[in-house]
Parts: C-alpha cells; structure tokens; sequence
C-alpha cells in the first residue's frame, strides 16, 4: 500500500536557532526505505550546515525562499528552483536572509548502490530545473523536465525529475522494478491511485511513497497544471507499463520551462529502465 500525507501534518523538531526538521521518510516510517528526506524551514537571518558522510551521498531541492550556500572557499546562490547534489564529505552552510524552506534526502551506504560514488565522489552541482530542456509526452499534454541523471550528475544511487500535469491528464498504469520512489507535489492538485483500490486526492505539500513493484497512476486535476518533484533510489529502476502500447514517449520541446533555450540537447526517447539522458 502506498504512504500518502501532507508535510504540515508532520511534526517539526527544533534544531536550534529558529531552523526546524520534519522527517518525512525514514526506516520508522517505512522500514526498508533506502534513504531518508526531511523538510528544513528556516526563519529569517538563520543557516543550517548542510554534512554529508565519507559513506553516504545526499541532494537538496529548495521549495521557497532564497539562500546563500557557503562550501571551503566557495558560494553559491540558491533559488526556490534549484535542486543541489552533495557528494560524500560535503560540508556547507546554507543560510537564508528572508527564510526558507527546502527538503533535503541523504542515501547512507550509498557505495551498496553505487560503488563509484563513493570511490570517485563527484562534485557539488547545482541545477536550475526550469533551465533543464523540456519534454512532452507523445500521447498528451505531459510534460517532463529530467533534474537528477547519471549522464548529469554521474551518479547511479539516485535519479530525479519534475513532471507537469496539465488538467485532466493522466499516465497509464505501470509499476517500478528494482526500487522505490516518492512523488512531492508542489502546485495545483490531482489524483494518485495505487495497487487495485487506493485513491489518494493530492495537493500542494503531499507526498506519495510507492513500494517497488507496486502498480500505479496519476491525474491532474480539473484546474491549473499539477507539478510534482520524483525521486527513485537507486537510478535503474525499470518501468513496467500494464498495457506495452501505452508505454510514454517522451519528444524535446527545444525550450526550457521558461521558454528559452535549454541548457543542453535531450533526444526522443521512451521511458525504459533507465534515464540516461
């Protein structure tokens, strides 16, 4: 059975400082979740270090607010469409001036996944999505935008992306082999289903946790596009559609989201068992 709530409905722990921590996935949740997420808010003239271990690698997507990230003899700008990988070892300090909020998810242990990871750490990297090239499904009004990859990041433990629901679309019924993902819903509203009779009415702060192999569909809802954030643990997940003559296609756009020219070349493919794009 699916996990599905809302992130204000989780209590926020004190971590000093007027920076708050609400643990949405971890093995006491879910007990054998690969990595653990938390939802960080930060008041106003406040900073949290952002650690990472030898062992472990993590990534960041900020949901509102800006900051400042400061990293050894480094800094970097980060915006409310920014999602950050930190490689093992990373040590930083995010602050924020007018407050924040962003969710941050570390896999432990990632070297079970990805041996390179931690053999060859690669470096920190910030992303823009709405820089990212666009795609559109081949069937509808779908649109995705691929955030973290291994031909983006060169890591394997993980992969990444931001889907736009126009209203009244939907994808067909498939499931994941090979690991499990959640979906975070930042803007507009929709409906999830999973397994034979879960419905599950989704809306901004919502996060839904599929179990691998478990079958599932979306569909946005009747006002407004419906935008998730999708993380899998590890990247190679394959995609098992119900019906194969529905399988997505995904066709670049030759924009990003915000109508310019994107920050690279993405070809025509369809959603297999891997991403990499």
């Amino acid at each position: 059975m699916a996990i599905h709530f809302n992130a204000r409905d989780v209590p926020a722990v004190s971590l000093g400082d007027g920076v708050t921590r609400q643990t949405l996935l971890d093995p006491t949740r879910v007990p054998d979740v690969r990595f653990t997420l938390d939802r960080l808010t930060l008041a106003p003239g406040t900073s949290v270090r952002l650690a990472v271990d030898d062992d472990a690698l993590a990534w960041f997507q900020m949901l509102d607010g800006r900051a400042t990230l400061s990293f050894g003899d480094d800094t970097a700008a980060v915006e409310t469409t920014h999602i950050g990988l930190l490689p093992p070892g990373f040590d930083g300090m995010l602050a924020s001036e007018g407050g924040a909020t962003l969710l941050r998810a570390v896999v432990p242990d990632a070297a079970t996944l990805d041996p390179a990871v931690v053999a060859n750490p690669p470096p920190f990297r910030l992303v823009d999505w709405r820089e990212e090239p666009l795609l559109k499904s081949e069937h509808d009004a779908r649109q995705r935008i691929y955030i973290v990859t291994p031909k983006m990041f060169g890591v394997r433990a993980i992969r990444g992306e931001m889907i736009i629901y126009p209203p009244g679309t939907e994808c067909p019924v498939h499931h994941h082999e090979g690991g499990a993902h959640f979906m975070y819903f930042l803007t507009g509203n929709g409906t999830c289903w999973a397994g034979a009779d879960q419905v599950m009415a989704v809306e901004p702060g919502d996060l839904v946790y599929y179990h691998d192999r478990e079958p599932h569909w979306v569909k946005g809802g009747d006002a407004g596009d419906m935008i998730f954030s999708e993380f899998f643990v590890p990247s190679a997940v394959a995609t098992v559609w119900a019906d194969p003559s529905k399988i997505c296609t995904w066709v670049p756009l030759g924009v990003n989201h915000r109508g310019g020219a994107p920050s690279r070349t993405i070809e025509r493919h369809a959603h297999g068992p891997t991403a990499e794009v």
